[in-house]
């Protein structure tokens, strides 16, 4: 197998023309006839995950701006004079917002360009069991690109094969777009765990993003079937013992292990890597723009330091390992002090004199971590809060207080309520997974996003449950892209939301 990490030029040369809404004008897929060629195929299908041409990649910016932007924790800060950008901190994002067209772009080019490679891999002349392991990891990234569209926008098309214009497309089911997902990381579960290189999908994520596919769709069809799905697919994942938590939650994002034991699987960021914003990933720049300086320069801030910073606990490694309120200054020898908190994960210590660029810091898709949560928050809403459900949130609980994962502990969740331990394990996704863009599909699938919302940002609404379809792509099919509720003036009409305990 060959490397991830092909040429620029080759990706460019095969997908230069394809990087547009939905499609490409042209396919050069009848170029491909080798083994080379079908690896930079899918070498172009994970370069959607990280490379964005004149502006934001995916799994940089992109996403961090529509869910943990859009949410409660975050918001905009001074060096921002971008209105798109601010109108999704104070979630008064409209159609026309150019950052929502983007990652409907984003999510249809990787989309796009995994039905390409599906379609036309079988026809190269390479030994089937590269073909096949090539197929199935376009099939983990397709279904990871359905999986972001249908959580943001509801009714999506689904498109299978290529296609040469969007004209003809129509929003299709949102459970049909579910069981295609499913369908293909089933498939996508043969391949090897780990792969042949770091980074590559294995049959290890595939299992670890069915539970939380399943663990999503519970909260709108059928909770018992799919409940007990997320079950199953979490257990999987945990008794193949392939990953563990780290010890150390700073070694989530040093990048000195990355890809380590509990990640299983990440936006590849390297030294030097090409990108329009920056030479590795942009969300360095966004967190650490001004440097050491108590100026509320940084692309993005925390909203409220008493919600949430004030409420770790000093003890817990997850509150200096998300935010930095101390940080050791090389230049001066000395320790800085912020007077707001900065986002920390995404900060190279290694590099912190450098705030002009991104930093080969790797973006966290799915880690261990993710697998226990799912499997506590399944059990509990299935069962209550079982044995089961009680090992897994205390594994998370006892890393982040540095005690042994196999030895009770006196920071372990016990004799709680199913409404209790429900409340206790949101408190604990917040603290665990800051900056790592799943806030926003959080309160969602809990249904208390305006809730939520509204403690820090007044202008949210029942309508910020989707984000809208972009003006752009609707003025090209507008029957077949039909608007979300709430955004063509329908706020006075009857709310869906409401009737279906949405709060």
């Amino acid at each position: 197998m060959k490397k991830l990490f092909v040429s620029s030029s080759l990706l460019f040369l095969a997908f230069s023309c394809q990087d547009l809404d939905l499609s490409p004008e042209g396919s050069v897929f009848a170029e491909y006839k080798t083994e080379v060629d079908a690896v930079a195929a899918i070498s172009g299908v994970y370069s959607a995950l990280t490379y964005e041409a004149g502006d934001i990649p995916l799994y940089g910016d992109a996403l961090l701006y529509i869910s943990d932007l859009s949410s409660d924790y975050m918001t905009i800060g001074a060096h921002s004079n971008s209105a798109e950008t601010r109108n999704l901190s104070s979630a008064a994002y409209g159609a026309d917002n150019q950052r929502i067209d983007l990652i409907w772009k984003q999510l249809y080019r990787g989309i796009n360009r995994a039905n390409i490679a599906i379609d036309n891999i079988p026809a190269v002349n390479a030994p089937e069991n590269v073909k096949s392991r090539l197929i199935n990891e376009a099939k983990f990234l397709r279904a990871l690109y359905y999986f972001n569209a249908v959580q943001l926008f509801g009714e999506v098309p689904l498109v299978l094969h290529e296609v040469s214009h969007n004209a003809g497309l129509y929003r299709e089911e949102v459970d049909k777009v579910y069981e295609q997902i499913i369908r293909d990381l089933t498939d996508a579960e043969e391949l090897p765990t780990p792969n042949v290189d770091p980074g590559r999908a294995t049959g290890g994520a595939a299992a670890a993003l069915l539970s939380r596919v399943y663990l999503v769709w519970a909260s709108l069809k059928n909770p018992s079937e799919n409940y007990g799905k997320a079950i199953e697919y979490a257990e999987k994942v945990i008794v193949s013992q392939k990953y563990e938590l780290f010890e150390n939650f700073f070694n989530i994002f040093d990048i000195a292990t990355k890809n380590g034991k509990e990640h299983i699987f990440s936006a590849q960021y390297i030294v030097g890597q090409a990108s329009a914003t920056s030479s590795g990933n942009s969300i360095t720049h966004c967190v650490w723009s001004s440097g050491f300086s108590n100026s509320l320069e940084p692309v993005i801030l925390i909203s409220d330091t008493a919600l949430f910073y004030d409420i770790y606990s000093d003890s817990d490694q997850r509150k200096s390992g998300s935010y930095a309120k101390h940080l050791y200054n090389p230049a001066t020898n000395s320790i800085f002090t912020f007077e707001k908190p900065r986002f920390r994960k995404y900060i190279d210590t290694t590099a912190v004199l450098n705030t002009s660029g991104g930093r080969p810091v790797n973006t966290p898709i799915i880690r261990y971590a993710d697998v226990l949560f799912t499997l506590a928050e399944a059990t509990n809403e299935l069962y209550g809060p079982t044995d089961r459900a009680y090992w897994a949130i205390n594994q998370i609980r006892r890393r982040a207080f540095r005690q042994d994962l196999d030895t009770p502990s006196g920071f372990d969740f016990k004799d709680l309520t199913k409404e209790q331990f429900r409340d206790s394990l949101r408190e604990e996704r917040y603290k665990e997974f800051v900056t790592e863009s799943v806030r926003w599909f959080d309160l969602v699938r809990w249904k208390i996003y305006v809730k939520s919302v509204r403690k820090t940002k007044p202008a949210a609404s029942f309508r910020n449950y989707r984000f809208p379809i972009p003006q752009k792509q609707r003025d090209v099919n507008p029957d077949g892209l039909w608007q979300n509720w709430g955004y063509s003036g329908e706020d006075s009409g009857a709310n869906p939301y409401l009737a279906n305990g949405y709060e």
